[in-house]
């Protein structure tokens, strides 16, 4: 038996996460440089996924097969495609990052009320949300994937209610409220989602007499399974349901402010840029190569809820006066795109949806954690709190502004080349639907530049006068992030390469080809 690499890559951090948690509270720094060592140690099982993976191979590659519940046919089935490979590096990648972010975010509190947060606890819900993620991203058996779809809520409640960014305020009563009210609002969104898409996995079996995707997959293509048009489609509903709340798709979205705006930064780069990567991910997987005929059905409903998450949400971030629900309605917006370019049905448009999820991970990564890190140093999370910080911290400042551009997609950065990418895709076959998206782009400027303009230009605020720059540690959360946001905006053939040949897998799922352009068909 070949070494079962991404059983363990999922399950390092699963490990790691257990031994966190039972580190004594008095060894609580130990915790932390437990909890970091695993995180790298998962990184580089990861990157080991991405060497060993060969584009030009089999669709699943490293892949595992094991009996679990034979009466009810479900299997511990894993395998990786390119696109699944991209998107655990960029979970491996942040982790660390989200760590070293979070060093001091759950040390106990001095309050009278001698309130106690349990620092290990934070950082072993942290790996176990990774470990999750990560094997969400290989399950290739339906009931396997569900099962870690809706575990991962569970830590990520903890997170957001247990260690949330009000947990500063010194045991405020209404903080804890506020909390408490953005962890349930997660949590009940996300469950209703997972209820429903479990009657349509239970649907599914019922219809395909398994759960294992390449299996079905097959059976489609070679005539041998014919569904139903509408048991597809209300079985597409039902999947796309649970995928458009997580994603999260406009109007299922609104619990993504809240839980941003509540949580610490590291833990809102948790929420965006790793957990909801796998609402967006599944619908390339699941919903395109699972009910193909239901996915073209449904296309421009989709397109158009596309459409009206990237305006909405870049409207509502224009007027916002909080610094973190400004990047959440940013992200929604963000997601908006990326959705729009799955259901372009074009390989450009796939293409470019999956380098946004990798690229908008990236800079909603660097631009929230510097907003952490500000936040941190002034105690308030409105804009109008500051103003001249460029003065007294221009490091801060200057890498601000970056993560800001890269999430506007200024050209020579990361987000540019996948957003542009699903700009042509969308327009090659909904011309009218990529001309509106397009001011989504003009949106985006004027929220990131006015937000840049009110907290680092102008005067120097008193409150602010004395603020310091970026430390050591934050340095070295930072510098990657904007380093990567450069490379891969100048350089993404090593992602494109990687997951073009899925991209091509995908779309012959939906037996769609792209279509040619004018003037080639004019010929």
């Amino acid at each position: 038996m070949s070494f079962p690499l991404l059983t363990v890559t999922a399950a390092l951090p699963a490990v790691g996460a257990v031994a966190t948690a039972a580190v004594p509270a008095v060894r609580r720094t130990a915790a932390k440089w437990l909890a970091l060592t695993v995180s790298v140690a998962t990184l580089v099982l990861a990157a080991v996924v991405m060497v060993r993976f060969d584009p030009g191979g089999d669709r699943y590659q490293l892949t595992e097969s094991h009996a679990w519940i034979k009466d009810f046919g479900v299997r511990y089935d894993l395998g990786v495609d390119g696109i699944a490979v991209a998107l655990i590096v960029l979970t491996a990648l942040l982790i660390p990052f989200v760590i070293l972010a979070g060093w001091h975010d759950a040390d106990p509190l001095e309050t009278g009320n001698k309130r106690w947060r349990p620092t290990q606890g934070f950082f072993a819900l942290i790996l176990a949300v990774e470990a999750m993620v990560i094997i969400s991203f290989e399950a290739t058996d339906v009931f396997l994937f569900y099962i870690f779809f809706e575990a991962m809520l569970i830590p990520m409640y903890f997170l957001i209610g247990g260690f949330g960014d009000s947990a500063h305020e010194h045991g405020d009563e209404a903080a804890a409220t506020q909390r408490s009210y953005a962890a349930v609002k997660f949590l009940l969104y996300n469950l209703v989602g997972g209820l429903i898409m479990l009657a349509a996995v239970i649907g599914l079996y019922v219809a395909a007499g398994n759960f294992s995707l390449p299996d079905i997959i097959q059976a489609r293509a070679n005539g041998s399974l014919d569904m139903a048009t509408s048991t597809e489609r209300w079985l597409f509903l039902g999947f796309f349901f649970a995928f458009a709340v997580k994603a999260p798709l406009w109007p299922l979205h609104t619990w993504l402010p809240n839980a941003m705006g509540e949580a610490t930064a590291p833990v809102a780069v948790l929420i965006t840029a790793v957990v909801d990567k796998v609402g967006t991910f599944a619908m390339l997987r699941f919903c395109l190569g699972l009910f193909p005929e239901a996915s073209k059905w449904a296309t421009p409903v989709i397109l158009v809820l596309s459409l009206i998450s990237i305006i909405y949400g870049a409207l509502l971030a224009v007027g916002q006066r909080d610094i973190k629900r400004l990047v959440a309605y940013a992200s929604i917006s963000h997601f908006g795109f990326i959705i729009l370019g799955i259901f372009a049905m074009t390989s450009q448009g796939q293409s470019g949806a999956t380098l946004y999820m990798v690229n908008h991970g990236i800079s909603t990564a660097a631009l929230m954690l510097v907003a952490g890190f500000l936040i941190s140093r002034r105690g308030s999370r409105l804009i109008a709190d500051y103003g001249g910080v460029q003065k007294v911290a221009p490091v801060l400042a200057g890498t601000f502004l970056i993560g800001g551009l890269a999430t506007l997609s200024l050209p020579g950065l990361a987000p540019f080349v996948s957003e542009f990418l699903v700009l042509v895709g969308t327009f090659a076959r909904h011309p009218a639907i990529g001309i509106i998206a397009t001011f989504g782009i003009v949106l985006a400027a004027l929220y990131t530049l006015v937000l840049y303009q009110r907290t680092m230009t102008g005067p120097v605020k008193a409150e602010v006068a004395t603020m310091p720059d970026l430390k050591v540690r934050e340095l070295v959360v930072v510098a990657p992030l904007i380093a990567l946001l450069i490379l891969l905006g100048v350089y993404p053939k090593p992602v494109t390469d990687i997951v073009n040949p899925a991209v091509k897998h995908t779309m012959s799922d939906v037996h769609q080809t792209d279509p040619k352009p004018d003037a080639e068909a004019a010929k």
